[in-house]
């Protein structure tokens, strides 16, 4: 396997972690029966549950992108530097991206999601 399909992977991974967290937390807030439900009148989420959401939004819209410029490179047989150089800036991109965005720090977040758009760019431009 490619080192830009582990990395990936691995996205696919730090994925269901980013989507595991706000479950686990409404879970926590709202307990087990009211999650099983159909949720319908649930409350208003804490500021770090729906912080987790739009973390998990905006992750989940930068992966299909991520994914699909990683499978149209492994197809089209597009593997060097730049291409891993620039998954691995995806991957660490986003795993500091969703540390930095659970904790809620300011003025950071936009830095960290802007290198793993560099990372995207940086396989893009190995296709054309």
């Amino acid at each position: 396997m490619t080192t830009e399909l582990t990395l990936l992977l691995y996205s696919v991974v730090l994925m269901f972690a980013i989507i595991l967290a706000p479950a686990v937390l409404a879970i926590i807030e709202n307990g087990v029966l009211t999650q099983a439900g159909p949720r319908d009148n649930l409350p208003e989420p804490s500021v770090l549950l729906a912080r987790l959401r739009r973390l998990a939004a905006n992750m989940q819209e930068n992966l299909v992108m991520f994914a699909a410029i990683v499978l149209i490179a492994h197809s089209a047989g597009v593997s060097d530097s730049n291409t891993v150089l620039g998954a691995q800036l995806f991957f660490y991109g986003r795993l500091a991206h969703a540390l930095i965005y659970a904790a809620g720090v300011p003025l950071i977040r936009p830095l960290a999601w802007s290198v793993s758009a560099v990372g995207m760019v940086m396989i893009a431009l190995a296709l054309v």
